[in-house]
């Protein structure tokens, strides 16, 4: 139970298939010039870069661990430029040359809190002095089926409440929201806002967005 990286043959496999769904919402970046550099983490197919070149930022750049996921947003959208994140969570991008990274259903992706920690602070060294990051992700669901799996992951393997296995092979983990502000205590939070997605396996999920600013 490690980091993204660690779960590239799922991500390269039946991962690479799926439709990602977390909205983008602009009105979050209205402070942002249109030549602000934006990093998209965890990137996938270019979803949200795509969205973002829409609303008129036209530094938008992309990394994402998994080449199939990579080729996929290239066939799609050959104009967006990304990249393989060869070694997640390093960046090669030098400190303090992003204005705003997003994190959008990447920590859920990361069920190990070491790694969490780690990518975060990877992404605080590459952001500017009061540069953003926006985060999406799914909360701790309380339904049965979600209750159920979080219990036997942790029984089986020992980790925190909130992690559990997918069906077609994935480790995932959900957060409380708390969790979530711990993870980002280093920033200063700017917004926060609950909303409901459809996860990648069409299941309709609690969420959040956080929009945390780089001190």
């Amino acid at each position: 139970m490690k980091g993204l990286g660690d779960q590239i043959a799922y991500w390269n496999g039946v991962g690479a298939t799926k439709t990602f769904t977390h909205p983008v919402n602009p009105d979050r970046l209205a402070e942002v010039g249109p030549d602000a550099r934006i990093l998209d983490y965890g990137c996938g197919y270019g979803r949200v870069m795509a969205e973002l070149g829409g609303h008129g930022f036209r530094d938008v750049s992309g990394v994402d661990p998994s080449p199939a996921l990579i080729e996929r947003g290239r066939q799609l959208r050959p104009e967006l430029r990304l990249a393989v994140l060869e070694s997640p969570p390093t960046l090669p991008h030098a400190s303090g040359s992003i204005d705003v990274v997003l994190l959008f259903a990447v920590l859920t992706c990361v069920p190990d809190g070491d790694a969490q920690a780690a990518l975060v602070a990877e992404l605080h060294r590459v952001l500017a002095p009061g540069g953003l990051l926006y985060v999406s992700d799914v909360l701790l669901q309380d339904d049965e089926r979600n209750r159920d799996r979080y219990a036997a992951h942790a029984r089986q393997f020992g980790t925190p409440y909130g992690v559990f296995a997918t069906d077609d092979g994935a480790v995932c983990r959900h957060h409380e929201i708390a969790e979530l502000r711990t993870l980002l205590s280093a920033f200063d939070p700017v917004d926060e806002h609950r909303f409901e997605v459809a996860t990648m396996n069409g299941h309709r999920s609690q969420a959040a967005q956080l929009l945390v600013r780089r001190r």
